[in-house]
């Protein structure tokens, strides 16, 4: 029996009763994963003067959120919840980007006056 759910926790039921696999969409995410990472890796070489500290952590900071983003909806199959579920289980990300705000002020304040 655990080997059934198993084998379903891959795989979704359609409307037409139909099951449909994830193992492409699984796959997909994770090569867009992967690239992210990659980029991730090279952006503190490539942004590293005193002048593109700023963008430096922008874009950081944008690609984590992006890749939370991809594993939230779709390793945590939040795409397939209803919204009010989606919001509640979002609510750590929203914390996240208030943090993430506090710090970019806090990056201002500290090079910009």
């Amino acid at each position: 029996m655990s080997d059934h759910n198993a084998h379903d926790s891959h795989h979704k039921t359609s409307p037409d009763g139909k099951h449909h696999s994830h193992t492409g969409t699984y796959i997909t995410v994770f090569l867009i994963l992967t690239f992210l990472t990659i980029v991730e890796l090279f952006i503190p070489s490539v942004y590293n003067g005193p002048d593109r500290q700023n963008l430096k952590m922008l874009l950081l900071v944008g690609m984590a959120l992006s890749k939370a983003w991809f594993v939230a909806m779709f390793f945590m199959h939040l795409n397939e919840e209803k919204p009010w579920l989606k919001g509640i289980a979002l609510m750590p990300a929203y914390m996240g980007v208030f943090a993430v705000l506090l710090m970019l002020e806090s990056h201002y304040r500290t090079f910009h006056g």
